[in-house]
This record gives C-alpha cells, structure tokens and sequence, in this order.
C-alpha cells in the first residue's frame, strides 16, 4: 500500500495535482511504521516529517489557505540559504535520532543520514512549488535506490527507482510550465 500510494503521490506532484498529500500522507504513515519494524530510525524519522511537510504542503497549496493560486518558481537567494540551513540541520537531527536509538552508524546510515538532509529541504520546496525541489529529489532517489537494495528492502528500491524517473519527468514538466509563466 505505501509502494501504490507513494508512486500515486510522486504522480500527483507531477501533474501540480493536490492529491499529492493526501496521496503521501497515507504513504508515509504506512512507510514510518514499515521503517519502526526495520530499525531503520533515520528513514522512519524523516518519513514522519514527510507526513508532517503533506499537512502543510496540503495546506499551502489548498485555495482556501490563499487568495491567488500558488505558482511554480525558482528558490530565491533568501530560500536557498535556508535550505542550506535545513539540510545541514537535518542531517544533525538525524545523527541524533540514531544516537538516541543507540543504532551502531555505519556507512549506510551515514548515506541515509545525507539523503535525509536532501528529502527534507526537497519537500519544503515542494510545499512552496520550487522547481529546485525536483533536482534534491532526483540526486536524493538516485542515492537511495542502491542503499535500499543494499538493505534488502527491495519494493523500496523498485519504488524509489520508479520515483527517480517521475521525478525527471517532473521537473521536465514544472521547467515547461515555469518557462511558458515568464514568457507571459
């Protein structure tokens, strides 16, 4: 179920489709119990973040949260530093969380405890539709499927395969979208 409704979310995105959220909520909730069963702390936590940024990413882009609709834009230079900012934070948090699970860290969980840092400012962006956020998500799943399958979660490294080329395809549609808003 977390497979069919993450594929379904990372679709929704793409299309600029609300049910994103919802879509992901489900997703993540089933995900952040999956990864609790794993031991995998770094992925559960930053799993419960995702369904924390899909209530607020639900919100701002719901038309009742705003007068005009919200556009897809480039980072501003204030954005970037922030997202800079979180990514290193996150990656901090996450050390933490395994420190506190008393988890041994080895190399895996330090790639896990880097591609936290990428989600994590990947969906901030998201919720405020930058275009950027395709690019973390890109690197981000590129860097997970070999991790997952390493773990021998292997339905995770299919899904984050399969999101790898949505997330190209995305960012290819949002460049176009963005592109045909500033020539208007």
């Amino acid at each position: 179920m977390a497979f069919v409704f993450g594929i379904l979310s990372v679709f929704c995105a793409k299309k600029e489709n609300i049910w994103v959220y919802p879509t992901g909520l489900i997703s993540t909730i089933i995900t952040v119990y999956l990864l609790y069963q794993a031991s995998y702390f770094g992925d559960m936590t930053m799993n419960f973040y995702y369904s924390l940024m899909s209530i607020y990413g639900w919100y701002k882009w719901s038309s009742s949260a705003r007068k005009t609709e919200l556009a897809i834009t480039r980072t501003t230079s204030r954005e970037k530093k922030l997202g800079i900012v979180l990514f290193f934070m996150t990656m901090g948090i996450t050390y933490l969380v395994y420190k506190f699970f008393h988890y041994p860290l080895e190399i895996p969980n330090y790639i896990d405890i880097f591609t936290s840092g990428i989600f994590f400012t990947g969906m901030w962006y998201m919720a405020l539709k930058k275009i950027e956020n395709w690019t973390l998500w890109i690197i981000g799943d590129i860097i997970a499927v070999p991790l997952f399958a390493y773990r021998g979660l292997g339905m995770l490294s299919l899904q984050y395969l399969i999101f790898t080329i949505l997330a190209v395809l995305a960012y290819l549609e949002w460049k176009k979208i963005l592109d045909n808003n500033l020539q208007k």
